[in-house]
């Protein structure tokens, strides 16, 4: 994990060396990017519709194209707030998968929910500014108690964890349930937070969000290298003298920002999965911190807007849900065609392995047969390589047009599949006979070293060095060629092969 984000750490430098001035500069881009976000915030209103597609009574392609044209203002609303969202729990949840504290967004999405209730209580309507201070004091309130519980007590950080998720959104629900039941609190609307709603975004649910997400990209491009410091090696933080809790808390208000203004439209219960589905989506397909921000940004932001179509098509289907359904597909692709991560990509790389393994354990045996002639032979019949691979003519005869397909070998008596048979004679290439060579001496150079260095008897190695002579590159090989002076005969008296000295 260090080097995951010492290779940042190492190309951030150079920011690391601007004063504040220059930073500030960097930021201008996306400044400009936000402030072209704002322009829209500007001509969008207050929506009263309980679901984006209550608004439409038309086809779905009539509907999708009033989708993105954006004509009505709760169209807008929703696809704008549906965006910042993504962008802005994307970044943020980043932070906490490369962490290993997805748990703590779970934990704080639920333990907002209290100061949901009191910010409504505080002038008896749902304002967005008195939610978001009173949700913002409970969330932070809550990771508080966390770090209290674990430092004071003998109870891991995920114990402390569940217990303020539960007791704090056991709170809420009783508090919300209490607001239901009072004169006003069937027209309150916080039923919305637990499941959320786009399409009930006001202009300040936009605005507040327009400016968290703000606050966020600057503070994030501020302190980058610190972040980056304390999320892979908390040590090395303190050891060059970074204030540690102070950039931890720091980054927790963020995020408790990012949570507190999401719950609007995805909801308490949905609001961690945001967070962290599209962050490790991004952490399968690089392993460099700044493109994960990037990636986890632009899968939040698609989620978003994916889940505002889906739910302006479809009347019955809340927003909240369908972004975190966007968000896990997003993941299920990355997970089975991620180009490295990907277990698609593994099934494929591991039958590749498994193809040159084959081949190389036939150039291997076409090696003894060699050897056992003293090397005089280059040709050799399919029947002979068949025994020594005590196998049938079938399946060696396939090995040899694997080898003939990759280059290493050539058919001697004839052309094309009139010649195959047991009596068909065939010789390696050179480029065969020198990667023969190389399995041979990575085998026999690995027996001499486990026998020599690590104690093992003669009669003990063999099985070690089938496994490692596919696997062990050249730099290593001689290496230990140094270690052992260059040997040149194996624990059995065998000839260890050199390239210099065995050619085709």
């Amino acid at each position: 994990m260090r080097a995951f984000w010492k290779q940042d750490f190492q190309a951030k430098a150079n920011l690391s060396r601007m004063n504040r001035h220059e930073r500030t500069s960097a930021l201008v881009p996306h400044l400009r990017l936000l402030a072209s976000i704002f322009l829209l915030l500007t001509i969008s209103s207050v929506a009263h519709a309980a679901k984006i597609g209550d608004i439409a009574d038309t086809s779905w392609t009539e509907q999708a194209l009033d989708f993105f044209a954006l004509k009505h203002p709760a169209i807008r609303a929703a696809a704008l707030g549906t965006l910042l969202i993504g962008f802005c729990c994307g970044t943020l949840g980043s932070f906490l998968v490369v962490r290993k504290l997805a748990l703590l967004g779970d934990t704080l999405s639920h333990a907002v929910l209290p100061g949901v209730a009191l910010g409504f209580l505080w002038n008896a309507s749902k304002d967005p500014w008195a939610i978001f201070v009173g949700a913002t004091g409970a969330g932070i309130m809550g990771v508080a108690l966390v770090g209290w519980i674990k430092q004071t007590t003998r109870l891991k950080e995920d114990s402390a964890m569940g217990m303020v998720l539960a007791g704090f959104y056991g709170l809420g629900v009783c508090l919300t349930t209490m607001i239901q039941n009072m004169v006003m609190g069937n027209k309150s609307g916080l039923d919305k937070f637990f499941y959320g709603q786009a399409a009930a975004l006001s202009s300040g649910d936009l605005w507040l969000l327009g400016i968290i997400s703000t606050i966020s990209i600057i503070l994030i491009l501020l302190f980058y290298k610190e972040f980056l410091a304390i999320s892979f090696d908390i040590g090395f933080a303190k050891a060059v003298g970074m204030p540690v809790q102070a950039l931890h808390y720091l980054l927790m208000a963020l995020l408790t920002f990012a949570v507190v203004v999401s719950l609007q439209a995805v909801g308490v219960v949905l609001v961690s999965a945001i967070l962290i589905t599209p962050a490790a989506a991004a952490y399968l397909l690089t392993d460099r911190m700044h493109w994960m921000l990037v990636l986890a940004a632009g899968f939040g932001m698609i989620s978003g807007i994916l889940g505002a179509f889906i739910s302006y098509l479809s009347n019955n289907l809340p927003t909240g849900p369908l972004i975190v359904l966007g968000s896990t597909s997003i993941f299920a692709l990355a997970l089975v065609f991620g180009p490295r991560h990907g277990l698609l990509t593994k099934i494929l790389r591991r039958k590749r392995q498994r193809r040159r393994i084959a081949l190389e354990n036939t150039l291997k045996s076409v090696f003894h047969l060699s050897e056992n002639s003293r090397f005089t032979r280059k040709e050799f019949d399919i029947s002979e390589l068949a025994k020594e691979r005590n196998q049938n003519l079938a399946s060696t005869e396939k090995e040899i047009r694997a080898l003939v397909a990759a280059q290493l070998a050539r058919h001697v008596d004839s052309e094309g599949d009139a010649g195959w048979s047991g009596k068909a004679r065939f010789q390696l290439k050179k480029s065969g006979w020198h990667r023969a060579c190389e399995i041979v001496r990575n085998h026999r150079l690995w027996e001499l070293y486990l026998t020599n260095a690590a104690q093992y008897q003669s009669d003990h190695v063999h099985d070690d060095a089938e496994e490692i002579e596919h696997l062990i590159g050249e730099d290593i090989v001689q290496r230990i060629e140094e270690r052992l002076r260059n040997p040149i005969q194996d624990p059995h008296g065998k000839l260890i092969p050199r390239r210099d000295q065995i050619t085709a």
